[in-house]
């Protein structure tokens, strides 16, 4: 299977990145192809809802966009990795999300798999509510079947991370797609 990571974090080395590399150890292992589209580093500009694209392409835009829309309509799997921020996914990686607007057909008729993948400093109960509400909307929209989700909860640094039960939660997940 090929799996495209979309990671949206602007630190390279933070925590949800750390769950990300962890899912990819265990996919790979697993013998799936792993590709990441860095969403929070990349020539990416938000959607102007111009609908040029007729909701299925091309954008009037010209950034990474045209790549990552190969690499995600070459896959059979995106997984969505994300720190929290203020309660809902980083702004770098719903820039990519809002773009699936020229791709939406595309990515409903492929029925793809998709996973969650986040961490945040909070560690109450209700933390990841808003995430997981529009993470399951996007499932329910894009025709994705949801393969899981983990949620670092207090995973504020990556010494917190590494030392909680959530890098091998992503690693297992990652082995059973």
């Amino acid at each position: 299977m090929k799996i495209v990571v979309l990671e949206g974090s602007p630190n390279k080395h933070g925590s949800s990145n750390l769950l990300a590399d962890q899912f990819i150890r265990g996919a790979e292992e697993a013998g799936h192809t792993v590709e990441i589209i860095d969403a929070a580093h990349a020539d990416l500009h938000p959607c102007t809802g111009c609908i040029y694209c007729g909701y299925e392409g091309p954008c009037v835009q010209k950034d990474d966009m045209e790549q990552f829309r190969k690499q995600i309509l070459n896959a059979d799997m995106m997984v969505f990795v994300t720190p929290l921020y203020y309660y809902g996914m980083s702004a770098q990686l719903k820039i990519l999300v809002d773009r699936f607007c020229a791709i939406n057909s595309s990515i409903n008729r492929k029925h793809m798999k998709s996973a969650l993948l986040a961490a945040a400093w909070n560690a109450d109960d209700w933390t990841f509510e808003s995430l997981e509400s529009h993470y399951r909307t996007l499932v329910r929209y894009l025709n994705l079947d949801d393969q899981g989700v983990v949620l670092g909860y207090g995973c504020g640094t990556v010494s917190m991370t590494k030392h909680s039960p959530y890098p091998d939660k992503a690693y297992e997940l990652g082995r059973s797609v």
